[in-house]
């Protein structure tokens, strides 16, 4: 992350989610004739918001939905593309991590587009399974263990 960067969480329903909401449907739905559906629209205001910023431009976005057993999943990650390469991506991704373990997540997963594997291998995830087809691209389910950030003062 650049000196430039920030990264916070943004409230569903917000301007700042609006925006998030319309970098991924340029990036991510719209590219493969997708768009969001009203269902899956309302099915995110249970799910955490992260955004990057670089100055005042958004940068990145992700989202995390809450899981059973402890899990939670990152979804629909997002970087302005003129701006990949520069860290957003990495630093999204970190404070997320330490924004799930906080809230007593104990694993990250991930649906990975088999373009993005090795970015997320080097962020220590690891495939689960095979690939498989998801929005009509190749995909493989990743995950890694989080460290919760809780301290538990009896251990």
């Amino acid at each position: 992350m650049t000196a430039q960067q920030m990264i916070c969480e943004v409230e569903y329903g917000s301007p700042e989610y609006e925006a998030t909401l319309a970098l991924r449907d340029a990036i991510l739905r719209k590219p493969l004739g997708l768009h969001f559906t009203q269902d899956e629209l309302a099915s995110e205001k249970s799910s955490r918001h992260v955004a990057c910023y670089s100055g005042q431009r958004l940068a990145g976005c992700l989202v995390l939905r809450p899981r059973s057993g402890g899990d939670v999943q990152m979804r629909q990650v997002a970087v302005v593309p003129d701006l990949q390469g520069q860290g957003s991506g990495r630093a999204m991704v970190e404070y997320s991590e330490k924004l799930a373990g906080s809230l007593g997540y104990r694993r990250m997963v991930l649906h990975a587009r088999d373009t993005a594997v090795s970015f997320y291998e080097k962020l220590g995830y690891s495939k689960i399974g095979d690939s498989f087809l998801e929005v009509s691209i190749p995909h493989w389910e990743m995950a890694k263990p989080l460290v919760s950030s809780i301290i538990n003062p009896h251990v």
